[in-house]
Parts: C-alpha cells; structure tokens; sequence
C-alpha cells in the first residue's frame, strides 16, 4: 500500500472513512516534530497527518522543526507528501477561495535549517523543479473534482513572518512575478526533495496580502474565516486525491540523492551514517 503524508493544519485527519486511527510519538535526530502524527488507513491509502503549527497553532513559522517533520514522515514510510497552506493572492486573478498548487518556489526566509546535511556529509540536490509534477496533477484535478477554482503553476514565495507583508514588501514581490504568498513551504519542500519523497503544495488563498486598494488589509479574523472554510475544501481534496496517487513513483523525486552525495564513503563516519540513516542507506554503506 502506499502511503501519503498530509501536512497542515489540526482539524485534517478527522477524515471521513479514516480508519485504524492512532497517534504516534516519534524522535529525530533534530529533535521532536511539531506535534505527534496522527496514521491511519483511507481505503487502500496508509495516511500520515501532521498539524504543522502543532495542535492548537501553537509554532509560529520560525519555530517549526521542519528537519524533524520531514524525517519523521520518512520514517513512517511516506513517499508522498501534501503541503496544505493557506496563501495571500498576488495577483488579481488569484481571489480568496481560490486554490493554487504552484510550480515553483522562492525562499525569502532568513535563517532556517534548510538541509539534512553538513557536519562531516556534503550533498547537492537539483530543486530546479522543486515540486513532484505527479503529485501536483493529481492534486489539481482532485480540486477541479471538489469544485473549486484552481490555479496550476506559478511561484509561491515564502517569507519569514510572523508578521504580514509591509505594503512596500508586497509590491515588490508583485514586481517579481510571484502568484502567492506564504510563510511555511521552505524549507518543507527542499527537505522534501532531500528525503527523495514527492512533494507539492494544495495553497488556499484566504486574501490579497495589502497591495490591492479595493479590499481590506489581511486581518486575523479574515484570515481565521477563510481557513475554516478551507478546511472542509482540503479535506474533500484529499479524499478525492488520495487514491488516484500512483503506488509506483518514476519521477525525479524519488531518486534526487542519486549522485548527489559528493563526500567520498570513506570520510563518512558512522556517526554521520546512524544520523541520516534512513536517507542515505540506499547510497552510503
């Protein structure tokens, strides 16, 4: 069976037809996730569900153990994971309700850990195209499917946060192209890619950042309004997505470390080895 890995918000895996429903506690190398996962089984699916800002939104961006997350879906087997996140539009088209899965990404964070690697292991993973162009049809039909308006493509740059965009801030990143707004896919997606699982975005627009003069700055309670209605949107979603994922995987994703390891086997010492472990044994012995 296959398994598919959800990460977003608390309310996700009280699917419909979920079953086999238990909590699992799990340790890293980097620490705790964010909050325990929660697996379970939709019709041939495993399913694993993590809350990103833990339950009761308790992280903020900056705090989440992304490292932590990643590996522990790894751990649990996942080879899928779906990114939801609620998004600012930056561009007219892109209004509130609206959901885009995004081609592409634009890390604007400051300082987060990024890599599984250094500290004696040197790797260089290709995120030319950083989203699983698999996963991401499935998801853009799922959506079609549920009735919602979807965008397919585009670039999703993620800022620090917590803070909302200054409205100078949001007029330059609407000069650089980019369709919507978050603070939580890098350096999800980068360690996605790392950890040879496919990756991509169901991003829920909930407003249109500051720049647009005919609505409302984003608030809080707009913010909140929306996402809750997200949540019923996401879950259908991924009932209709779940089975129509592939058991196999062919695409780029599931063999990015493939040459991508440069430290010779030899100046690897087993502590690096037990460390990553489960992300490199297919490569280092």
């Amino acid at each position: 069976m296959k398994t598919v890995g959800i990460i977003g918000g608390s309310g996700l895996y009280e699917i419909e037809g979920l079953t086999d429903v238990e909590s699992v506690s799990i340790e890293t190398p980097w620490g705790s996730p964010s909050d325990e996962l929660v697996t379970g089984t939709l019709g041939e699916v495993n399913m694993v569900f993590l809350p990103r800002h833990g339950r009761g939104h308790v992280l903020i961006p900056s705090e989440i153990n992304y490292r932590a997350n990643i590996f522990a879906m790894k751990k649990l087997g996942v080879e899928w994971i779906i990114a939801v996140s609620a998004v600012g539009s930056m561009k007219e088209e892109i209004a509130p309700g609206h959901v885009v899965v995004p081609s592409q990404y634009f890390d604007h964070t400051k300082g987060r850990k990024s890599t599984f690697f250094g500290d004696g292991i040197a790797a260089h993973v290709s995120i030319a195209d950083p989203v699983c162009p698999v996963l991401s049809k499935v998801l853009a039909q799922a959506t079609r499917d549920s009735g919602a308006v979807v965008h397919e493509g585009g670039a999703y740059i993620c800022m620090e946060g917590p803070q909302f965009s200054s409205r100078a801030e949001s007029n330059i990143y609407r000069s650089w192209g980019v369709d919507v707004i978050g603070m939580t896919n890098m350096p999800e997606a980068k360690l996605a890619r790392e950890a040879e699982i496919c990756y991509a975005s169901l991003a829920l627009a909930t407003d249109y950042d500051c720049w647009h003069e005919g609505h409302d700055d984003v608030t809080v309670d707009d913010l909140i309004e929306t996402l809750t209605q997200n949540v019923a949107l996401s879950k259908t979603v991924i009932e209709k997505a779940a089975p129509q994922i592939k058991a196999s995987r062919e695409c780029v994703c599931s063999n990015a470390l493939h040459n991508a390891i440069i430290t010779s086997s030899g100046s690897i010492t087993e502590d690096v080895k037990q460390r990553l472990g489960i992300l490199i044994e297919r490569y280092v012995k």
